[in-house]
């Protein structure tokens, strides 16, 4: 007889247990980064929302920030972590090419030997890995989950760059995702378009560097189709998220887009009819763009500022280089 393999079963449902958060050390007004951009702190706000931006210190590393924000999550969730069996760190900021930031991390909060691994996913990325930590806990190949974005982005600016320099900023923000007895998170609507690649990413590769034939790269971006890209199509991808969980705009506690640009953020809002009753997430103002970590840490603070919310269901959407992007909708812990 042919021997039967044995399947893994999990759970029907899964939800987030708690987040957690860490920025930057260094708060960095607009007027810090106009000078080489030969702009000024009205056309940064008019165009960006932005007031300050958070940056790390240079000895703190995206590994750094990434294990603060995953120990505050895994406190507030109860869950022991030495429970917590698999780490997904969503980031493009790895100071090293391997190993993994998602390894140290594992160790550094208690986890060892969960399985790590590491998202290239940009700003979709915790998205993304919301996405494989509920398919993992339901499939029975983890029993409970530390999903963390995080990035330096401060290592990766030019500063004479006027596309994207004065958007970014520094920080992780973690959840933990383990089982529970009703849906706690939606079906994710997620995809690329590899062809629009050239819009946003960095602008040399590392052996361009190494072998001196180019700067250190750095993050670049097409302004106008980035935002034309954002505003038109994403609007469709949360649409869509909304319809294959089967709720409305008006069902939503609140909103968490990508933290990317108030204007986008704004005409996200305008475009999906949102009550004036939905909280939506504008961490930007005083964060900056920060990539992977920017959803979690937007929903952390909305958490910490509005409380009624808590037990509400919260859309989310992350969009960014590749072009990737990926939505679903969560009920906030």
């Amino acid at each position: 007889m042919t021997a039967v393999l044995r399947q893994p079963q999990g759970v029907a449902h899964t939800r987030i247990y708690a987040y957690g958060a860490a920025r930057g050390e260094l708060v960095v007004p607009n007027d810090a980064l106009v000078g080489p951009i030969d702009s000024s702190d009205e056309w940064i706000r008019q165009r960006t929302g932005i007031i300050t931006r958070v940056r790390a210190e240079a000895t703190t590393s995206a590994i750094d920030l990434a294990a603060i924000a995953g120990a505050e999550a895994i406190e507030r969730s109860g869950v022991a972590a030495s429970d917590i069996d698999a780490v997904i760190v969503a980031t493009i900021s790895n100071p090293k090419q391997t190993p993994s930031v998602s390894a140290i991390v594992a160790d550094r909060v208690g986890a060892n030997p969960a399985a790590a691994y590491d998202v290239n996913a940009a700003c979709a990325g915790f998205a993304y890995a919301v996405a494989q930590a509920d398919a993992l806990i339901r499939g029975g190949i983890a029993h409970y989950a530390l999903v963390v974005g995080t990035e330096k982005l401060s290592d990766v600016v030019d500063p004479t760059d006027r596309s994207i320099s004065f958007l970014l900023g520094d920080g992780a923000g973690a959840a933990v995702i383990g089982p529970s007895d009703t849906p706690g998170i939606g079906p994710t609507v997620w995809g690329s378009d590899g062809s629009k690649a050239e819009a946003v990413g960095m602008n040399h590769t590392l052996t361009e560097f190494r072998d001196g034939v180019a700067p250190w790269p750095t993050l670049r971006q097409e302004g106008p189709t980035v935002f034309r890209w954002a505003v038109w199509e994403m609007v469709k991808v949360a649409r869509e998220a909304l319809e294959r969980t089967g709720i409305e705009a008006s069902d939503l506690a609140a909103f968490v887009p990508h933290q990317a640009n108030m204007r986008i953020i704004d005409e996200f809002a305008k475009q999906l009819g949102l009550p004036e009753s939905v909280v939506i997430g504008r961490d930007i103002e005083t964060t900056g763009n920060t990539s992977a970590a920017s959803i979690p840490l937007a929903t952390h603070r909305l958490l910490e500022e509005h409380p009624e919310v808590s037990g509400g269901l919260a859309l989310q959407i992350g969009f960014g280089a590749g072009l990737v992007f990926g939505a679903q909708v969560v009920v906030l812990p």
